[in-house]
Order: structure tokens, then C-alpha cells, then sequence
């Protein structure tokens, strides 16, 4: 499961996203907090980790606030989520970025329960990876699937 920090992550990038799309213009974090519904103390350190990403922008100012300077199709939910909750892989033998051996384990390669996660993990990887900002701004029709209902999708464009 992701944690909430990941969910406010992604709840203040769609905003953010949103709002790219129809002024272009920056928001304050209140704003963002207000849209996104989540707590204006914890945006505060999401969206300076994703500031210091390169995937927004924050600017001082009377006009000043959050924008989205990296384009939605260009940002890897993966990455992101790597970046908030740290390494996705369910045994940390399974990692890319932050491998490590597990302390109980005599011999990786005959290892079952390594073996079997990543068979599960390698499925995930292949449909998480593509996986980017633009996809959940824009598309719902797994969502309708596995929810069983029409998603209602904002209409941005003008």
C-alpha cells in the first residue's frame, strides 16, 4: 500500500497538474490544501521534496506559489513514489535502487520466498513503471474496471 504522505503527493500534483492545464499559473499552498484535501503542515515537506526533485517550482511573492514545471507525461509515479515512501520492491533482496541481502537468507538463488516475490513484484514493476502523472490526470478506464463504476475524470481542456 502507499502511505498518505504519497497520497497527499499525488492528490497536490494533480492539483497542480489541473492547474497547468487551464491558467498555468502558481498556487499557494493553502490553495493546494484546500483542493487536494490534505494538511497544509504536511504539504509543506512533500512539496519540498518534490521541489528539490525538479518537479515543481516555488516562487516568493504576491503571485508567488507551486507550479508544475515538469510536464505530467514526463513524471514517473514510480520515481515519485520511490522518492516519498523509498524502495517499492516488497524483500529488500528484490530491489533496483536500494538493494540489500536479507540478513536471514543462507543462498539467494535457491531462496523460495525471494523467488515467488519477485514473480509478483516483476508483474507489478511491468505495469507500475509506465505508470506516470498524465495517466492519472487524464485516464480512468482501469479505474472503471476494477471499481466497477464510471470515474468521473476532470475535463481540462477548453
Amino acid at each position: 500500500m502507499i502511505t498518505q504522505k504519497m497520497k497527499y503527493a499525488l492528490k497536490a500534483l494533480m492539483v497542480l497538474g489541473d492547474e497547468r492545464a487551464t491558467t498555468g499559473g502558481a498556487l499557494r499552498i493553502e490553495d493546494i490544501a484546500l483542493r487536494s484535501g490534505a494538511p497544509k503542515r504536511f504539504l509543506e515537506h512533500i512539496l519540498l521534496d518534490i521541489r528539490n526533485a525538479g518537479i515543481i517550482a516555488s516562487t516568493r511573492g504576491r503571485s508567488g506559489g507551486y507550479v508544475l514545471i515538469k510536464d505530467p507525461r514526463q513524471v514517473s509515479v514510480p520515481e515519485l513514489l520511490r522518492l516519498i515512501d523509498g524502495p517499492i520492491a516488497p524483500l529488500p533482496c528484490l530491489s533496483r535502487k536500494a538493494y540489500q541481502r536479507c540478513d536471514d537468507c543462507e543462498d539467494e538463488a535457491s531462496c523460495r520466498i525471494r523467488r515467488v516475490f519477485a514473480e509478483v513484484f516483476w508483474s507489478y514493476l511491468v505495469l507500475i513503471e509506465s505508470l506516470t502523472l498524465e495517466d492519472m490526470l487524464r485516464h480512468a478506464p482501469v479505474a472503471e474496471q476494477v471499481l466497477g463504476q464510471p470515474v468521473a475524470v476532470p475535463d481540462t481542456t477548453l
